[in-house]
């Protein structure tokens, strides 16, 4: 009974990530879509790390307002992609995180990076950034 109820509890705090997540994304983008094509922005920042897996897509907002980059990763990935945040100078805040998901927000010199890892019911898992400007 108390795992089902911290199941349940994990559940929905990783959906109402997501969803934080996606409201985020789509504020950055002002409207504008995220891409599909396996391809980032032209202009998405190089200073801002990626982790190791296969970019999936990207989008950018209006005048370099924010970056969103979706990359498909191994369902352990979040810890991978914290360490490379850190050693490029980005300092973690409200970071948490669990075999196969995570999420944080990292601040550097230049940008803010909203970072989640999530596993979808098909068993893929994605690392989603949204970038702002500091």
């Amino acid at each position: 009974m108390v795992g089902g109820a911290i199941d349940s509890s994990v559940e929905g705090l990783t959906g109402t990530v997501q969803q934080a997540v996606e409201d985020a994304a789509g504020e950055v983008l002002g409207g504008a879509g995220v891409t599909t094509d396996g391809t980032l922005p032209e202009s998405f920042p190089a200073d801002v790390p990626l982790v190791e897996g296969t970019v999936r897509g990207g989008g950018s907002g209006p005048e370099g307002s924010g970056w969103v980059a979706q990359v498909t990763v191994a369902p352990d990935a979040f810890a991978a992609a914290q360490q490379r945040l850190e050693q490029a100078g980005y300092t973690a805040s409200g970071v948490d995180s669990d075999a196969d998901s995570g999420f944080g927000t990292f601040t550097g010199s230049t940008y803010r990076v909203l970072l989640t890892v999530s596993t979808d019911t098909e068993g893929v898992s994605t690392a989603t950034y949204v970038v702002t400007p500091v």
